[in-house]
């Protein structure tokens, strides 16, 4: 029995759907933009799926066990708007549909997360969506595990389009889903036989359900404007074990008269004459934005359906064991736990006091191993490069298809899908997600990198290898640009720590940063610990620090990063014993310097002295802590392929050439 069936009907389905498309074609052509073909193709889809099958309670919209909801084709961004306005979220009155792309509304273009209630996740390049549910769905198995299905037990719904099923991504997410048989995901494919530039078969022919089935999904086809086979259709790929693909055959643009089947009602608002006509032809005789009082409150009715499944969970929460119930609230709420920060202190002193040599990927593992044991409900994981990446703790078990109770994941060689898959276990709560692989590799996570940067979510991306400092693997292996290029993101953390105290600094800021990704651009190389006198203050956490000052008045400021800033010391013992006093900055995140207070960054970087900025990367964004004026030890193309010391000899990035930069600008 399917939820609808408690309900006692107001308004029929096809009142309810041609809500849905007089609300979008009416906004699009109101804002003369956007996209109204896919939400009049998909109200049907998005009906039945609301009215009979999606657990939500729009009064409580962060309900933890809530069914999620994915837009992945975002540019038919107004069904998801309707849907809210129509059941009833807040947020999202009429007016904001009447603003529908307007500055200041919460109605973007596109879904965007933390505009109102209800958008679980911006969407909008294609692909994301499905990607990211494929996450959300593994953090509700994996916290099912940990707390019981009488606490966790919801479904993830994705309505996707051929657009995101063309995407690559796409292809990632499938196969890593399939794979741990994640059988609370649903794919609604929004199978209209449409993109921008015309039918799908000018450039895709694949089988889609023959795809997904390969990788281990259940598989349907239904007609999507025959509600009771859609709804047949999610009722048995509810039960089907696994995850499950619906081709709901559409018309994009259902019900415009001389635009539907056309890419015409893709990307344009339809214009008034054809919506005049499909007004008629839906027998939806209303003023633009009115929908009749009955037809709304059967809406409504749909979204305080879940009222009492809130409620019976709320009571299963309260008579959980204190303890339980405090930690599950927690986690919900995206709170740290208490000692962690004490633990993490206790290590610092630890690494001070032997002061060892270690690549920070390694000393990364080791904070690793007292941050997860600290904070169990950080979650870890690799594409295929574990060992490298030193992202498995000794406490660490597998997330596996038939036991989700783990806290490591093996993401295989799908380093986008993986980054994407983060942001959903990120989304949906409870879970601190961190992955690794090489730094070069940001390149193939970037566009879930940047949706993690524009959602502000915690989750940890542990870049290692990050320099020509990872030696024979030459330079497909080596990067140079992607530090600047990551630095160039809004909201994202950068960080590159020097030694095993400044990796342990960098991972504590990772954490307490809740609204902001960080990326840790770790070495594969060994470098000495630099930090030996333990001090409990973060000094990471101002972005950079006096690491070594001059013995007189300061002449000379040399400014490093990660590995380089070993080689910035040795050149600042050559300075001050020809009689040059010289600085050392160490500047582990360009972007929290920059948060400082003018005072603090000019006395860091020294007035009137000479700056010289060492980095094996290029010099760009540089220029802002050096100046125009100021000299640069570091890359200015690829690298090569040769161990790491004899690269950084024919680079020239060594202690004499940072002497000699400097020497000629004083």
């Amino acid at each position: 029995m399917s939820l609808a069936d408690t309900l006692e009907p107001t308004a029929t389905h096809t009142d309810m759907a041609n809500a849905i498309r007089a609300l979008s074609m009416d906004a699009v052509q109101r804002a003369n933009s956007g996209h109204p073909g896919m939400p009049m193709g998909a109200a049907d889809v998005a009906t039945v799926l609301f009215s009979r099958h999606l657990k939500f309670d729009s009064s409580a919209p962060d309900w933890p066990d809530r069914d999620r909801f994915v837009l992945s084709a975002g540019h038919g961004s107004m069904l998801l708007y309707s849907l809210l306005h129509l059941t009833g979220y807040p947020g999202m009155d009429i007016d904001q549909l009447k603003a529908f792309r307007q500055l200041g509304s919460h109605t973007a273009g596109h879904p965007e997360y933390g505009h109102a209630p209800g958008i679980e996740v911006t969407t909008g390049p294609l692909g994301q969506g499905i990607a990211t549910a494929a996450g959300m769905a593994l953090a509700e198995r994996m916290l099912a595990a940990r707390y019981g299905d009488e606490l966790v037990d919801h479904f993830t719904y994705v309505l996707a389009g051929d657009g995101c099923l063309m995407e690559g991504i796409s292809h990632e997410a499938v196969s890593f889903a399939g794979h741990l048989r994640l059988a609370k995901l649903i794919v609604l494919f929004d199978d209209n036989g449409i993109t921008i530039d015309g039918k799908t078969d000018i450039s895709v022919g694949d089988d889609q359900l023959m795809r997904f089935e390969a990788s281990g999904w259940h598989v349907a086809r239904v007609d999507g404007h025959d509600p009771e086979a859609i709804d047949k259709a999610i009722e048995a790929a509810k039960a089907a074990g696994r995850p499950s693909l619906i081709a709901c055959r559409t018309v994009i643009g259902y019900g415009a008269p001389t635009k539907a089947g056309s890419e015409k009602t893709h990307g344009s608002p339809l214009g008034e004459e054809e919506i005049t006509g499909a007004r008629k032809k839906l027998g939806w005789p209303y003023p633009p934005f009115e929908v009749p009082e009955e037809i709304r409150a059967a809406w409504r009715a749909v979204g305080a359906r879940g009222e009492a499944a809130r409620s019976a969970w709320e009571g299963r929460l309260a008579a959980l064991d204190n303890d339980l119930r405090s930690d599950f609230e927690r986690i919900s709420a995206g709170d740290l736990p208490l000692g962690w920060e004490a633990a993490l202190d206790e290590f610092k002193a630890a690494m001070s006091a032997e002061a060892p040599k270690l690549a920070t990927r390694v000393a990364s593992q080791k904070v690793l191993e007292v941050l997860t044991a600290a904070v169990p409900e950080m979650v870890g994981g690799s594409a295929d490069l574990t060992g490298s990446n030193g992202t498995k703790t000794s406490r660490h078990v597998a997330v596996t298809r038939d036991d989700f109770s783990g806290g490591y994941i093996n993401y295989g060689v799908r380093e986008h899908g993986m980054a994407a898959a983060m942001n959903g276990i990120a989304l949906h709560g409870g879970l601190i997600p961190y992955g690794g692989t090489f730094l070069v590799f940001t390149d193939y996570c970037r566009p879930a990198i940047r949706l993690s940067a524009l959602m502000g979510k915690r989750v940890v991306y542990v870049m290692t290898h990050d320099s020509i400092g990872l030696g024979e693997d030459g330079p497909t292996h080596q990067p140079v640009e992607h530090l600047a290029s990551l630095r160039a993101m809004p909201n994202l953390n950068v960080f590159r720590p020097a030694d095993v105290v400044e990796t342990a600094e960098c991972w504590a800021l990772a954490l307490k940063h809740d609204a902001t990704p960080s990326i840790l651009a770790l070495t594969r190389q060994g470098v000495p610990t630099l930090r030996t006198v333990h001090t409990a203050e973060n000094l990471c956490a101002k972005g950079g620090y006096v690491l070594a000052e001059a013995s007189d008045a300061r002449k000379v400021t040399l400014i490093a990063t990660g590995s380089e800033v070993e080689i910035a010391m040795a050149a600042r013992a050559t300075l001050e014993a020809d009689g040059t006093p010289t600085a050392v900055v160490s500047m582990p995140c360009f972007e929290l310097f920059a948060q400082q207070d003018a005072a603090y960054r000019k006395a860091v970087l020294g007035p009137k002295t000479v700056r010289i900025g060492v980095e094996a990367a290029v010099r760009q964004g540089w220029d802002a802590l050096v100046r125009s004026h100021g000299g640069f030890v570091g890359m200015s193309g690829f690298g090569a392929s040769a161990p790491a010391g004899q690269l950084y000899e024919h680079f020239g990035i060594t202690a004499d050439t940072v002497v000699a930069e400097a020497k000629k600008r004083l």
